[in-house]
C-alpha cells in the first residue's frame, strides 16, 4: 500500500494482486477507506483468478458500501481491474443489494458489516444471491463461526436466512440486523479445549424432473 502519485496525491494505492490475489483484497480495502475516509484506488484487481477484475458478486459490494457512506466510485463495470473510490460518511439505515448470480451473500456481509458497525444508528441489510456456493463460506459458517465469534468482541449483529440459494441460479435471501458498536472489546483464546464431536452438514439444491 503506498500514496499515489502527484495528480492524485490523496488517493491510497492498493495493489490487488498482492497475495492470493482475490476478492478478499477488495472487500476490506473498501471497508477500510469507508471507516477511515480516506480515498483509495485498487489497482490489478483480483489478478490472481483466471478471469480477472470485477465479478457482479464484487461489484454488488463495493456499490452496497458506496451506498451507505453517499461515496463515489469510478471503475465500477463488470470485468474492470481498476477502481477508485472516494467515501462519505456511512449512515444508518435498510438496505437492499442483489447479487444477481449465485455470488455469496456471506462475503457481502464481509464488506458491509464493519461499515454498518459504526454507522448512526440501527441498520438492515437484505441480501440476494448464492448461501451455498463454491469459493466462499457458506451462509451457515457466518451463523454458527463468525457471529458467535464477534460477539465475543463486542459486536451485534442477527441473520435470519430466509431463502437458499446455490449454483448457477442463487436466489439465496438473508437479512441481517446491525446495532451500531458501542465498545470493541479485546479477547483471549489461548486453550483451544477439547475435541467434544465433529458435525458434517451437507446440503443441496433438487430439480424437479420434467
Amino acid at each position: 500500500m503506498e500514496t499515489s502519485s502527484k495528480g492524485d496525491s490523496e488517493l491510497i494505492e492498493i495493489d490487488g494482486s498482492v497475495m492470493e490475489g482475490g476478492g478478499q483484497i477488495l472487500r476490506m480495502a473498501i471497508a477500510l477507506s469507508a471507516l477511515s475516509g480516506k480515498p483509495i484506488r485498487v489497482c490489478n484487481i483480483r489478478a490472481g483468478r483466471s478471469k480477472p477484475g470485477l465479478r457482479p458478486q464484487h461489484l454488488a459490494g463495493i456499490k452496497l458500501v458506496q451506498e451507505m457512506c453517499r461515496g463515489k466510485l469510478q471503475g465500477g463495470e463488470i470485468g474492470s481491474t481498476q477502481i477508485v473510490f472516494r467515501p462519505g460518511q456511512i449512515g444508518a439505515g435498510d438496505y437492499t443489494r442483489d447479487t444477481g448470480t449465485a455470488g455469496s451473500v456471506g462475503l457481502l456481509v464481509q464488506v458491509a458489516l464493519p461499515c454498518l458497525l459504526f454507522a448512526d444508528g440501527s441498520s438492515t441489510l437484505t441480501l440476494r444471491g448464492g448461501t451455498d456456493a463454491s469459493m466462499a463460506p457458506p451462509v451457515d459458517y457466518t451463523i454458527m463461526l463468525l457471529r458467535p465469534t464477534l460477539k465475543l468482541f463486542g459486536v451485534d449483529f442477527d441473520l435470519e436466512l430466509i431463502k437458499r440459494g446455490f449454483y448457477p441460479k442463487g436466489g439465496g435471501v438473508v437479512k441481517v440486523s446491525v446495532e451500531p458498536l458501542v465498545s470493541l472489546k479485546p479477547i483471549e483464546l489461548l486453550d483451544r479445549g477439547n475435541l467434544v464431536s465433529i458435525t458434517e452438514i451437507g446440503r443441496a439444491s433438487c430439480r424437479e424432473r420434467v
